[in-house]
């Protein structure tokens, strides 16, 4: 995870309140407002002492929530299962979430930091998924976002965090009945478990997440070896696919319609085959000229082709089809710029904060065009709107790094 920048700054109420006063506090898992370090820095602020284990002599145990707390092996936590184990014994050790010990302390920004909404865009930044992969894992169901903004959505954090945590364990061959007993384990910290218990079951049925070749299966994306949980079923599912493809392979010339064309598309996107995606993509535009997606989604794979003048013009139809494609807007600057033509980025980035004030991916790309531009005091009110949004990660830091260098400071 990314640290945050500059270290914790609480209300000095709260410090002398000591609402820590006495507490012994370790942490576990990946924390989602911040690194161990700076909660350790926090917790003596407040009153109490940080260690980086745990003994008998700890009073509190709080529990990061950025993915879940799980070993490489699918188990909860060392410190989790030590704690539980001791709390079984009459050991008097508390058990707390992230979110709700930074409420305990009155934290209320870091604690929105938890469970604060990003773009697919900051994600992909935030987490290293690319942007492709989060609208597949929406699209299979995987992740649901919290709302739209016309065609954008926004996704909570966590979900996301917790849907790629679970993604690397299924990919580095953790068996999927290991995970559910682990996350059945945590049900005393997140009694609600049934969603990520949901989301295990899509990536272990993905076909898009694994694939089976004469020895094994294989992790589409990097062709790592995985360790076959299911092969019956397995074996079963793909003999069926290789059917399916056959048979389709006779009837799709004319029996398919837009949306199947829109569909196999994707997979041919998502399994990397973009000549594939190309082709399927301009025979669901045939059939459905009218489809700013199909036309987005077109632009993506020339882009990634490197045919940039196909990608631009594909861009600008989906939105003349659709004025508030935010998405398509913001691509459609971001190639401007990337081909040097900065004024007609910048337009792009306009329209998009038009159409929607508050999409900070626009604006963190309109203060980069305004710095390029020379207008550099002019771009300082977008870092600073983009930090409302994200004060962490890449993006994040950038934008800090700029204000700095403009003489304005930013936590």
């Amino acid at each position: 995870m990314s640290a945050i920048a500059g270290a914790p700054q609480e209300s000095t109420a709260s410090v002398e309140e000591g609402v820590l006063a006495g507490e012994r506090l370790s942490f576990t898992g990946t924390l989602a407002s911040m690194t161990h370090q700076q909660a350790g820095q926090l917790a003596a602020e407040h009153g109490g002492t940080f260690t980086s284990s745990v003994s008998r002599q700890t009073t509190m145990l709080v529990v990061g929530e950025e993915g879940w707390p799980l070993e490489p092996n699918g188990s909860p936590s060392q410190k989790l299962q030590q704690v539980s184990a001791w709390q079984r014994e009459g050991a008097a050790i508390r058990i707390v979430k992230e979110s709700d010990w930074l409420q305990m302390l009155g934290v209320d920004q870091r604690r929105d930091e938890v469970h604060r909404e990003y773009t697919p865009a900051m994600l992909c930044q935030l987490l290293d998924v690319p942007v492709n992969v989060i609208r597949h894992w929406e699209r299979a169901g995987l992740i649901q976002p919290v709302r739209r903004v016309f065609r954008l959505p926004y996704f909570e954090y966590q979900e996301v965090a917790g849907a790629r945590r679970l993604a690397e364990m299924i990919a580095s061959g953790v068996p999927k009945a290991e995970i559910e007993q682990g996350l059945d384990k945590l049900r005393h910290i997140w009694p609600d478990i049934e969603q990520p218990l949901v989301q295990l079951e899509i990536l272990a049925r993905d076909k898009h997440l694994v694939y089976r070749d004469g020895t094994g299966l294989v992790e589409s994306v990097s062709g790592q070896r995985l360790l076959d949980f299911d092969p019956d079923e397995l074996a079963t599912q793909s003999a069926d696919k290789e059917k399916d493809s056959e048979e389709e392979s006779h009837h799709v010339q004319t029996h398919w319609t837009a949306d199947e064309w829109f569909d196999e598309a994707n997979r041919h996107l998502e399994d990397h085959q973009l000549d594939a995606a190309v082709e399927a993509f301009r025979l669901c535009l045939i059939d459905d000229p009218q489809r700013a997606d199909a036309n987005c989604q077109l632009a993506e794979t020339l882009y990634r082709l490197d045919r940039l003048d196909g990608a631009l013009e594909r861009y600008h139809v989906a939105v003349e089809l659709d004025h508030n494609f935010l998405e398509a807007w913001t691509q459609l600057g971001c190639l401007h710029a990337e081909k040097g033509e900065l004024r007609s980025a910048l337009d792009a980035f306009n329209v998009a904060l038009d159409i929607h004030e508050d999409y900070p991916d626009a604006h963190l790309h309109k203060a980069e065009i305004l710095h390029q531009l020379g207008r550099t005091p002019e771009a300082v009110n977008h870092w600073e709107t983009y930090l409302q949004f994200d004060s962490r990660g890449p993006w994040a830091e950038n934008a800090r790094r700029r204000l700095e260098e403009a003489g304005r400071s930013r936590p």
